[in-house]
């Protein structure tokens, strides 16, 4: 038979979304329809590949309770043929990371996740998955983001340089060169941005057929094509899923046809899961035992839409970190705020899934033209088209930035201009202040000068729970504290 199909389903950044929503009356996502999607496309077509394009951690009481094992065990009964490393995959350490590696049944690939002593790599670089007789080549890249996660990790480095990760998707390529390869897929943790990138880096003989990526959550009606290859991601989250179907013709050994969509997952297309239903519900039953108690009640429900934006859920987190402090400004990472809504009743499961990366909180000194240097540095072109690190601030800050001049119109605290000679005391939590220099633009030994950094708080949850168990009725709005003109 001169011509294949094959099927290519594909999830990213699932971030523990195991249980299901309702949307305008319908049921929507929810591990256990994913699952029973999965199986339908199975028993339907011939020939089906599942992948997984990193993050399956984090942002479920579920998750971090069982620190990954519960999700390794979901994740075994869905059975993905082949899943690739993500950033959020190092949250719980490297040498977890190894063992949560021993307990799955479905192969994790990184080509660029090494040990600096003798380069020896962490994961299978790639698997090639046999499908009706085709030789579907599959190679892992992770995002440079590893490196902030695993600053403590001194023998562990990455290919952080998209120059070299194409490199080294060429010299695996090349060693297939000898064997008959039919499809060679990129799998990847880089983000969107860095896909495009990356395809156009890649030398046509190498033969990438395609990218599946994950890390920026973006949301796709159809795949961006760089240098002849498509691009896709499938968004975040159990509520959706990406569909190749691929014509491959063996005897002119290339794909002839194919076509992509992102296929939504709800009870109108996806049946349950029964097994899986009843593995999350025994999961859930034991977190809900423990975590499923009211520690506080918001005014209404408040909002955290986007990163890259003052936001309701930023403004209460700065604000309650900085309230009673003895800093002035704290700089709550946006990426550390997980729920897009919050509220009105809050339970204890939904304070630590919203702000799972509970850590210390360090007080540094900065001067205020290097807190305008920070600013405009976290406001750079790439915070608008990438996924860099973007920051909330307490009451009190005022500014206003211009994208077509990236200029500063106000830089303003408690009314008054920031002088570039004024001293201030900001907070970070630990992740950012290990990652200083590359989050914000300026060398922490600059800073440190003025005055050596300290631990001020070892849990930024403590702080957290302690606010809401002592207010009720909580509120806050976007109210102009960085404002970002056209």
């Amino acid at each position: 038979m001169a011509k294949k199909k094959l099927t290519i389903l594909h999830s990213n950044d699932l971030h523990g979304d195991f249980l299901p929503k309702k949307s305008g009356g319908v049921e929507t996502g929810g591990l256990p329809r994913l699952s029973g999607y999965v199986k339908k496309v199975r028993g339907e077509e011939k020939n089906v590949i599942y992948a997984n394009a990193g993050d399956m951690f984090r942002g479920s009481i579920i998750d971090s309770e069982y620190m990954g094992l519960s999700t390794i065990d979901m994740m075994n009964l869905l059975s993905p043929d082949v899943t690739t490393v993500g950033n959020h995959e190092v949250d719980y350490g490297i040498a977890h990371l190894l063992f949560l590696e021993k307990c799955a049944r479905f192969p994790i690939i990184n080509a660029n996740l090494f040990i600096k002593l003798n380069n020896a790599r962490l994961f299978e670089p790639y698997r090639v998955l046999e499908v009706d007789g085709l030789q579907i080549l599959v190679i892992g890249i992770l995002t440079d983001e590893v490196i902030a996660s695993t600053k403590s990790e001194k023998v562990i480095g990455t290919l952080v340089d998209v120059e070299q990760a194409a490199k080294e998707v060429g010299i695996i390529c090349d060693n297939y060169r000898t064997r008959r390869t039919d499809i060679v897929v990129l799998l990847t943790h880089i983000g969107i941005k860095a896909d495009r990138s990356l395809a156009r880096l890649l030398d046509p003989d190498w033969g990438v057929d395609l990218i599946i990526g994950g890390h920026t959550h973006t949301y796709m009606e159809e795949p961006e094509v760089v240098n002849g290859i498509p691009i896709v991601q499938a968004g975040t989250g159990t509520g959706q899923i990406g569909r190749f179907d691929i014509e491959y013709d063996t005897l002119r050994d290339r794909i002839t046809a194919w076509s992509w969509r992102c296929d939504p997952i709800n009870e109108n297309t996806a049946p349950v899961d029964p097994v899986m239903e009843q593995l999350l519900n025994s999961y859930k039953g034991r977190t809900d035992a423990k975590y499923r108690r009211i520690v506080t009640s918001f005014a209404r429900p408040l909002t955290h839409p986007s990163r890259t934006e003052e936001t309701e859920l930023g403004n209460l987190y700065a604000d309650l970190l900085q309230w009673e402090s003895s800093f002035d400004i704290m700089m709550m990472g946006s990426g550390s705020i997980r729920k897009k809504e919050l509220g009105p009743i809050v339970e204890y499961q939904d304070m630590l899934e919203n702000t799972p990366f509970d850590d210390l909180l360090w007080m540094l000194k900065v001067t205020g033209a290097q807190l305008r240097r920070m600013v405009l540095h976290m406001l750079r072109d790439e915070a608008w088209g990438g996924h860099t690190e973007f920051y909330q601030f307490s009451s009190g800050v005022r500014i206003v930035y211009r994208k077509s001049t990236h200029s500063l119109e106000e830089f303003k605290f408690r009314g008054e201009d920031v002088a570039d000679e004024q001293k201030l005391l900001i907070a970070l939590q630990n992740y950012h202040y290990k990652n200083f220099d590359e989050f914000l633009g300026v060398p922490l030994a600059e800073v440190s000068k003025n005055m050596k950094p300290r631990v001020i708080a070892t849990s930024v949850n403590n702080i957290v729970e302690e606010y809401f168990a002592t207010h009720a009725g909580l509120d806050a709005h976007v109210e102009g504290r960085l404002v970002v003109l056209e």
